[in-house]
């Protein structure tokens, strides 16, 4: 979370001082998260695809991952 909050552009706090968040830094926070997220989840659906556990689970993979790009 450290590393997204950085990306995100978030100057990290010290005990000398506290930094509040915009809204446009909120919404690139929540973007990595989600992405993160998403990414996570198509990698559970691609273990499953090559284990052949169950049929059409690269699809599902695709699908998550494709929520991103929208």
């Amino acid at each position: 979370m450290l590393r997204m909050a950085s990306e995100a552009g978030m100057v990290l706090v010290t005990k000398y001082g506290v930094a509040s968040a915009t809204p446009e830094w909120l919404e690139r926070f929540a973007a990595l998260v989600a992405a993160a997220e998403r990414e996570a989840c198509a990698k559970v659906c691609d273990d499953i695809a090559g284990g052949a556990y169950w049929e059409g689970a690269d699809l599902a993979a695709a699908a998550i991952r494709a929520r991103g790009e929208s």
